[in-house]
């Protein structure tokens, strides 16, 4: 695999890892198993029938649990302890054959943007679910998954255009967490704002 190919490849699952590390492993998996890429050695893991059952079954819990208001966001909190490292992993085992110190670049650049794609999903669910309708939460789960599919896709088939893309992202994140942060400070202190209400009532009561 080309030097180009296996940063995009170990970027893309790094990326995708963040969103929904399940489906990245999963879609990896059945790719190299049908014949359709030839994955590195040290990520070719992903394609045992016992990882892929694995990541195939937490994809379908991730599914239904990814479209409940409430829910989605107990399990993007939880799931902060398993996308980015997860990510970090897959991005070594890609960029392992290249070198060791290429590996290690793969582990703290991995686990960057794993980190970077995770908080934004994460975030934005938590904005989201302000919302009183559930078909906010379905649009944006069906979107992420979509997203996960072609970006790893992409970065497979388009590699000097997924790290293009990668960029405008990474710009983009920028220039979006602060004001993701702001919104999710502004929700907590409104929240706040309600139950320190709801207390003082009480004990005028």
């Amino acid at each position: 695999m080309e030097a180009v190919d296996a940063i995009a490849l170990g970027m893309g699952a790094a990326w995708a890892s963040g969103i929904n590390l399940y489906a990245a492993v999963f879609m990896l998996g059945l790719l190299q198993r049908m014949g359709h890429i030839v994955l590195p050695p040290d990520l070719a893991f992903v394609a045992d029938p016992l990882v892929m059952g694995a990541a195939g079954l937490l994809y379908l819990a991730e599914f239904f649990a990814d479209k409940t208001p409430g829910v989605d966001t107990g399990w993007d909190a939880l799931h902060a302890f398993v996308r980015i490292p997860g990510g970090a992993i897959l991005a070594a085992g890609a960029l392992g054959e290249l070198s060791p110190a290429a590996e290690l670049a793969g582990y703290l650049l991995g686990g960057g943007l794993a980190a970077g794609s995770y908080t934004l999903k994460a975030g934005g669910r938590v904005l989201i679910n302000t919302s009183p309708e559930p078909f906010t939460n379905w649009a944006a789960s069906i979107a992420e998954d979509v997203a996960v599919i072609a970006g790893l896709w992409t970065a497979l088939r388009h590699p000097w255009l997924f790290l293009g893309l990668l960029v405008l992202f990474l710009v983009v994140l920028a220039w979006l967490l602060p004001r993701l942060w702001r919104g999710i400070r502004a929700l907590a202190a409104r929240i706040g704002r309600r139950g320190g209400g709801g207390g003082r009532r009480a004990e005028e009561g």
